[in-house]
């Protein structure tokens, strides 16, 4: 069961809404979110690329524009190396088109995720100084291989690391690093993805003047899960709206093949349909057939390679069902269920683990590992739960493994086979986890009747967004609603409509919900829900009431908008 928790940070929402012409609601929201001196909520609602930082704050810039400069002037060859996930595809594409337009002498190399594995490994070192490249340019990777980095210096080349990853020890032979979390950072902004960076690089060589690469940084600062605040904020607020005019051939084929109009693409739509296309070629084949997608010239050549990504990634969706059944019958047979889960499935494929592990995080609202048979030993991810740092708990128990790396909530690791069973009982002895650490919390944003509800609320909230990581959609909670006509529908019957009221709560004034006193009942809302339906049904047939928590949208069908609301939970 849920619990429900409500956010308790305390302001003057009424005055500080007054002052800004927003709703009090709106700035309870900001609030919980951190957002709080006037300034902060006006650059957070309206700010743009205007309020984007000076790519020359970044230590390691300056030198890196001058060699880069220096490689164009005398046409010597630049590789880009960059990572097999989104993130990486995108931060290659924005060098090699940033560059190319410079008039660099420049390719590009990603490695493959089951040969290679992750990084710039010596193998990508030499093959780019076999080709005759000059230097080595890194994106979203690098930052943790010092020992690839000084091959490439003895074999004569220069290297520049562009990265967004936690620095563990500094590359020290690298010829310029640009990393915002290395040690005395003088960049504003911690949290921008490897794309991210790629494209602060290139506006610092005074590259895309009319940031025409923009879309390709919103796409992987979503795909990558980074925290949406500050700068990602607008680089993915503003990115999307060049998204929904992009001409670039591949991604309108990639969009028409997953059947969604371009136009209205928004982070739900990049996160869980484009993107996984894109991942799943760096899963199951090559991540280069993503990249040749996004610069394809043609549209039957983009039409070709929508279609095998498409293609690709149902696989990987059949594959990852198919190995999230498996892991499910694992972890019943252990009864009572392990608090950290260990699930060894030695056929899956391993890439998969990580997607497996968090399908089973969800399931079971624990940490879970997910580990597989590979050559010389087993391999695997884990996603973990707010409770549990993942990464301290295996730097705890580093002696079991070969390799390691992560952070709090999910983490990669190798080791022997025989370790797995050990693994399994030190991680649940080391745990120390209280029960209620395991169970999941609901936390609501703002207690309100759905009566207070008005078309002007639900036009500021949409200033709220783009929502994702440190940025999550608005949770509302009314405590007492009628539900009526209740309908289920949908080819897997997922998806079940009703009519929502808010009553009247007897005794109940309602003043200390959100400082002001509602209607006792207010106008009727159409609402959806999308989990837990039949329980829903169920309830709305016995009882015609319930607790909702539920978030209010506009529905735009054939020219007309109407509010809906989605309700999340109820009890």
């Amino acid at each position: 069961m849920e619990k429900w928790v409500m956010a308790a940070k305390r302001a003057d929402y009424a005055a500080i809404g007054q002052r800004l012409g927003i709703d009090p609601v709106v700035v309870r929201v900001l609030r919980n979110r951190g957002v709080e001196s006037d300034e902060e909520i006006r650059r957070y609602l309206w700010g743009g690329l205007e309020e984007l930082h000076d790519p020359m704050l970044f230590l390691g810039m300056e030198k890196a524009v001058s060699m880069i400069k220096e490689k164009i002037v005398s046409r010597k060859k630049i590789r880009i190396i960059g990572d097999y996930d989104i993130d990486g595809i995108m931060s290659v594409y924005i060098l090699y088109q940033g560059l190319s337009e410079l008039g660099a002498v420049v390719d590009y190399a990603i490695p493959n995720r089951i040969l290679d594995g992750y990084g710039l490994n010596e193998s990508l070192v030499r093959l780019a100084a076999d080709s005759g490249a000059d230097m080595i340019l890194t994106c979203d990777n690098g930052i943790s291989s010092g020992k690839s980095i000084r091959l490439a210096k003895e074999l004569g080349l220069e290297v520049i690391v562009t990265d967004h990853h936690e620095v563990l020890e500094m590359p020290e032979a690298a010829d310029a690093v640009i990393d915002a979390k290395r040690e005395g950072e003088t960049y504003p902004y911690r949290e921008l993805c490897g794309a991210g960076v790629a494209f602060k690089l290139i506006r610092a060589l005074g590259g895309d003047p009319e940031m025409r690469l923009l879309q390709y940084v919103a796409f992987a600062t979503i795909g990558d899960v980074v925290d949406l605040t500050g700068e990602n904020r607008i680089l993915v607020k503003e990115g999307l709206k060049a998204l929904r005019k992009t001409d670039n051939a591949g991604l309108l084929a990639l969009a028409k093949e997953c059947r969604i109009e371009m136009q209205n693409v928004g982070t739900y739509h990049v996160g869980f349909i484009l993107g996984p296309c894109l991942n799943a070629s760096g899963r199951l084949d090559t991540a280069l057939k993503a990249l040749q997608l996004l610069l394809a010239q043609d549209s039957g050549m983009a039409s070709r390679l929508a279609k095998e990504l498409w293609q690709l990634n149902e696989e990987r969706k059949a594959m990852t069902e198919s190995g999230f059944k498996d892991a499910v019958e694992n972890v019943e047979r252990s009864q009572p269920i392990d608090t950290v889960l260990v699930v060894y499935l030695p056929a899956l494929h391993e890439s998969l683990c990580g997607l497996v592990a968090g399908r089973l995080r969800e399931r079971y609202g624990r940490p879970c590992f997910v580990l597989t048979k590979v050559e010389g030993g087993v391999k695997g991810s884990g996603r973990s739960i707010e409770a549990y740092s993942m990464f301290e708990k295996l730097c705890e128990v580093k002696a079991l493994l070969t390799k390691f790396g992560g952070h709090p909530m999910a983490a990669g690791l190798s080791m022997p086979e025989e370790n797995v069973e050990v693994f399994r009982t030190e991680l649940n002895e080391k745990a120390g986890l209280a029960e209620e650490d395991l169970v999941p919390k609901i936390v609501i944003d703002v207690p309100m009747p759905v009566s207070y509800i008005t078309e002007e609320l639900v036009d500021q909230l949409s200033l709220l967004e783009p929502f994702g990581k440190a940025n999550p959609r608005p949770v509302f909670a009314d405590r007492q609603v009628s539900l009526a006509h209740p309908r289920i529908f949908g080819a897997n019957r997922n998806v079940l409509k009703t009519r929502v009221r808010s009553l009247a709560v007897p005794g109940d004034s309602r003043e200390d919900l959100i400082g002001f006193q509602p209607a006792e009942v207010g106008p009727a809302f159409e609402a959806v829900a999308f989990r837990n339906v039949e329980a829903l049904a169920e309830k709305i047939a016995n009882d015609h009431w319930a607790q909702i928590a539920y978030y209010p949208k506009f529905n735009e069908y054939m020219g007309r908008r109407r509010i809906e609301l989605e309700i999340q939970n109820f009890r």
